[in-house]
């Protein structure tokens, strides 16, 4: 049947995940639909998902493939009911803050590429990013009272450069020659920045009575060709088969990693009512789409005036609407069936 929405219909899509728009001819990619084995995912209903969340705010926080699961939810419900920017802070749109007047719900993304405290790099700055793996980012973490559902997204950020510190002293670094710290890689820093994320959570919701639901989403894989900073690309304009590709190497572990973290963070939180934790794990149907990004589409027209030798690619975010559309479907179906499970309970 195809997306419930386009690129002239949703009016709050970044603009270099507007692939249509920005005329990307091949379109079939809209047309593959993911099929769970041993259960049936249902079309995304935005009503069903206005009724379960009436009167609720949702934030999504992390990095910019947060983001990009944010518009491609905004860009569904809108298609039922209007959403009015009631907020917004900090260049490229990093902190925004929506409001649907019909059923009182209120939809938030809140920059945090690394879910805890940092200083990310910068021209004035330091050249590394510096993270403080047991300190909570209060950006988002201090409005945690005012929050009925959380979905967190990192990942591609820990692979840049970066120093970490753990009690206010140096833990090590990642890829920083010339300062002295020891090189520790970024795969345990990633795994203590969720912990702490967690820990934070189910600690302040458990006291504040309240409740809350929360997805971590699982890495997704860039599909680039070649090295991304040197004319990588994703042509392929179809999914692979089955079998094709395997979840491996570094898409393997992020995905363990935030698995393992949720499962962890699940036991601590039994102890507390109106908790609810799940992993979204979208890192084997979010592999098996090279055909979902935006490439060179990512400006307009790339080649209005022929093939050009080097044109920039975006092989990491999802094109709008695209396969990202998905990890919301998702969501919705898993809410769905809490609703179904508390209602027996009640």
């Amino acid at each position: 049947m195809g997306p419930l929405y386009n690129g002239t219909t949703c009016g709050t899509i970044k603009e270099g995940q507007n692939c249509i728009t920005h005329g990307r001819p091949d379109l079939g990619y809209l047309y593959w639909r993911w099929q769970p084995s041993q259960c049936n995912l249902p079309r995304f209903d935005p009503n069903t998902f206005f009724n379960l969340l009436s009167n609720k705010h949702i934030a999504f926080v992390g990095d910019s493939m947060a983001r990009n699961q944010l518009e491609s939810l905004l860009c569904m419900l809108a298609t039922a009911s209007y959403p009015n920017l009631v907020y917004k802070n900090g260049e490229d749109n990093k902190f925004r803050r929506w409001h649907f007047a019909s059923h009182n719900i209120t939809v938030s993304v809140y920059w945090s590429p690394f879910l805890v405290k940092g200083v990310e790099k910068s021209k004035t700055g330091p050249d590394h990013n510096e993270l403080y793996v047991d300190v909570v980012d209060e950006r988002w973490g201090s409005d945690l009272e005012h929050i009925d559902m959380v979905v967190l997204s990192i990942g591609h950020w820990f692979l840049h450069p970066a120093v970490y510190y753990e009690g206010g002293s140096v833990l090590g670094c990642h890829y920083c020659p010339g300062l002295n710290h020891t090189e520790i890689g970024f795969y345990d820093v990633m795994r203590k920045a969720i912990k702490t994320a967690l820990k934070a959570i189910i600690e302040r919701k458990s006291t504040d009575g309240n409740g809350i639901d929360v997805f971590l989403t699982s890495f997704s894989p860039s599909h680039f060709e070649g090295e991304w900073d040197k004319a990588g690309a994703c042509p392929k304009t179809k999914p692979y088969e089955e079998g094709e590709q395997m979840v491996e190497g570094m898409d393997a572990d992020m995905r363990s990693i935030a698995i393992e973290e949720m499962e962890a963070a699940k036991v601590n939180a039994k102890q507390f009512k109106g908790l609810r934790l799940e992993t979204l794990d979208v890192t084997k149907l979010s592999l098996m789409r090279p055909d979902g990004h935006p490439g060179p589409y990512m400006y307009p027209f790339p080649f209005a005036n022929g093939v050009q030798e080097h044109v920039q690619n975006d092989c990491v975010h999802w094109c709008l609407p695209g396969p990202i559309d998905t990890w919301n479907q998702i969501v919705l179906e898993v809410i769905r069936r809490w609703s179904v499970v508390s209602k027996r309970e009640e």
